[in-house]
């Protein structure tokens, strides 16, 4: 029997029993039943049946005789995670380990699955996701399919097609027969929707979505960082019309409704390349000799309404997205560039915070109001800078005064407990065509921090205006006064073995840091280490270490405080033009504060807090992809020099090397170091020699050489130089 044939035979007959799971049939009856005749047809069926049962998806009832294999032992349900190296895992809530399930185990399940699977005795011999030993598991039914979409390279010629995935968690290439193909040609970088994986099947069926260029082209590789984390790559043509719609609502009748602030000193402070200007800062002298000081941001609210195809589409990208050499923005280039960016020399609509405060930065008083504005200078960090160091230059007088307020803010706000993390940001500088020719570092100097120390104090007034609630304070139960549903930014307190692992490799480099204690004090002891870290050769490990064994900041309705900053409320307020959370904010605060409206419904405001938070961290995961194949893209280039570098991780498989010219990190495979068999020894992070006992540990100083670049992988290997 031809192969295809065998395959579609076996997908009939698992069909079959699946719809009568109670009936028991020989291969006589089943054929009769299926309209299966002839000796050699018959003879196929009686091969198949007898496969099926070997596989278990059959029980052999008496000889010869076949029922659907009723699965004893425990059932659990989970959600399946589909590995490259074919130990695939399945998490399952209530159990701390996932279950492992092997390659013939596994009914053709894909990662986001929810599957029900049955435990199976013994375990893997062998270590899984978590660094620890798991109980195996089978899939036996595939419950519920997610939305799977892959990104990869077409290979075509006369007679089939597949798609290599750039993304080896799904390990099979996945077939596209020709009437799905769409326009696609050989060599294309395609978008790929899964259609099915038949049973018995080596591969699975997709149907060709978009073509996004030529495999290597920049744009066409930028996009599929993209689609590969299911982000936006091109911009609704009916939400950009909708958008081209709305006029600038800079009317008289909307000025007289706000506070009029276009005749005092205000700019904006922005890198060299921004169009979207977001926030702006005011400065005045009061009569009282105090100073005010506002923050000033984009009414984008005013623009955009709740129910309008903008704000579905805002919502649904929940951020605007920064690759290497692009930005995928959250709104329409109409509203994020035009009429809610606050440009030099026009009269623009905005949400403001301002303070009053003394010559120490005391804030005496603070009122949150819609504004308008008119920015009188457009200043680059570079600019502002610059005024900073010289006291020369346009409006230098409230550059410099401003400067003086942030740097009390900012003094006051470590000394309560906020931790420090100025880690250089590594850049490109990027050719016509998008290759990487250059390497540089993006250091935050005191005009960023000024911007920065005003952002924060108005995101945390805003989160107190209505976090804080006024009344009783021994008041309980039905007498206690509860805050209205907020969005809060929120960042909790990191584990104390994450902390105990920072203070156990630091001390490594001479370092003390406290892994317990209050978190004034073990914020006190990070700040300490990456002061005594500064400019020596663990910095930059040391401080991604510190950062990595911080719990991760969400959005939330539930307010626990921000650990990071050391604020008991905190929001983001400051850019709704790039963050949908912030326009969120916006609404809340004109519902409360200014209309004086009634609660909203805390369980949806949670859902949408949720998401924007999902949507975040996969903005940042497609950012930092987009780093690596610039990384690669650039040593690529590089094959064959040799570079100094800094052991920045160590495993089992080889040892991580950050180059000190570029931050771009490979790995020195371990079977590439042949003057001893290395051993990893995971509790003091290095590789041990056998023989030798030559150690690669955390820090080390290495010269290496570029040895290997995977552009589809974003990898990168190097060799011992």
């Amino acid at each position: 029997m031809a192969k295809s044939s065998s395959v579609k035979l076996l997908e009939r007959i698992t069909e079959w029993y699946n719809q009568h799971p109670n009936s028991s049939y020989n291969y006589l009856q089943i054929s009769q039943e299926m309209g299966i005749f002839g000796r050699s047809n018959r003879a196929d069926v009686y091969e198949a049946l007898t496969m099926l049962a070997e596989q278990g998806f059959l029980h052999e009832d008496t000889p010869g005789r076949y029922s659907l294999s009723q699965v004893k032992g425990e059932n659990l349900v989970g959600v399946f995670d589909r590995r490259h190296n074919g130990m695939h895992q399945v998490a399952v809530d209530g159990y701390d380990v996932p279950f492992t399930v092997l390659d013939n185990d596994d009914m053709q399940a894909l990662s986001g699955d929810k599957v029900r699977i049955q435990k199976v005795p013994g375990r893997i011999h062998g270590r899984n996701i978590h660094g620890v030993i798991g109980p195996r598991a089978r899939v036996i039914e595939v419950i519920e399919r997610a939305p799977h979409r892959y990104v990869g390279v077409l290979q075509k010629n006369n007679k089939y097609a597949f798609v290599v995935p750039d993304n080896r968690a799904l390990d099979r290439d996945i077939y596209i027969p020709n009437e799905l193909l769409g326009k696609a040609k050989d060599g294309d970088k395609v978008v790929v929707d899964f259609q099915r994986w038949p049973a018995f099947s080596k591969n699975p069926i997709g149907k060709v979505a978009d073509v996004l260029g030529r495999n290597g082209e920049n744009s066409a590789e930028m996009h599929a960082i993209l689609a590969e984390y299911g982000l936006p790559y091109r911009y609704p043509k009916n939400v950009e019309k909708a958008a081209d719609r709305i006029a600038d609502g800079c009317t008289p009748d909307e000025i007289a409704r706000r506070e009029d602030l276009r005749d005092v000193c205000t700019f904006t402070i922005d890198p060299a390349d921004a169009k979207d200007f977001d926030d702006a800062l005011s400065l005045r002298r009061l009569d009282n000799g105090n100073w005010e000081a506002g923050v000033h941001i984009a009414d984008v609210t005013y623009y955009v309404k709740p129910d309008s195809v903008i704000n579905k589409e805002a919502f649904s990208r929940a951020t605007s997205v920064y690759l290497v050499d692009r930005t995928i923005p959250m709104l329409p280039e109409k509203l994020c560039n035009q009429l809610c960016s606050l440009r030099q020399d026009e009269d623009k609509l905005t949400f403001s915070c301002i303070f009053e405060m003394d010559d120490d930065a005391n804030v005496l008083k603070s009122r949150i109001v819609r504004t308008c504005i008119r920015s009188n200078r457009r200043f680059t960090y570079e600019e502002a800078q610059n005024i900073i160091e010289t006291g020369q230059g346009d409006y230098a007088a409230e550059v410099l005064q401003l400067d003086r307020l942030a740097k009390q803010l900012r003094a006051r706000r470590f000394a309560e407990g906020a931790i420090a993390f100025d880690r250089a940001e590594v850049k490109f500088e990027i050719d016509e065509k998008g290759t990487p020719v250059s390497v540089y570092f993006k250091v935050s100097k005191d005009a960023n921090k000024l911007v920065e120390e005003f952002m924060l104090l108005a995101n945390r007034t805003v989160a107190e205006a209505i976090g804080k609630v006024t009344g009783n304070p021994r008041a309980k139960g039905k007498n206690a006064k509860k805050p209205k549903p907020f969005v809060y930014r929120v960042h909790d307190q990191p584990l104390p073995e994450k902390l105990e692992n920072l203070a156990s490799i630091a001390a490594r480099f001479g370092h003390e840091m406290p892994a317990t204690g209050n978190n004034r004090t073990i914020s006190q002891g990070i700040n300490r280490l990456m002061n005594e870290i500064h400019e020596r050769p663990e910095e930059n490990m040391l401080s991604m270490l510190a950062i990595r064994s911080m719990a991760k900041a969400i959005y939330t309705t539930e307010n626990i405080g921000h650990y990071g900053l050391a604020f008991d409320y905190y929001t983001h307020f400051t850019s709704p033009i790039r963050r949908y959370p912030d326009c969120m904010v916006h609404r809340l605060l004109d519902r409360y504060l200014l209309q004086g409206g009634r609660s909203v419904p805390r369980e949806q405001l949670e859902e949408e807090c949720k998401h924007c938070s999902d949507m975040e961290q996969l903005a940042a995961t497609a950012e930092r992809a987009s780093i690596k194949y610039k990384q690669a893209e650039y040593l690529g280039a590089r094959m064959g020099q040799v570079f100094d570098g800094t052991v920045s991780g160590v495993s089992e498989w080889g040892i991580y090397v950050e180059l000190d010219e570029s931050k771009c990190e490979g790995l020195v495979p371990v079977r590439d170091l042949k003057d001893d068999h290395y051993v990893y020894d995971e509790k003091n992070f290095c590789l041990i020699g056998r023989r030798t006992h030559k150690r690669y540990t955390l820090g080390d100083k290495l010269r290496v050489q570029v040895a290997a670049v995977n552009m589809e992988r974003r990898t990168i290997d190097f060799v011992l130089a």
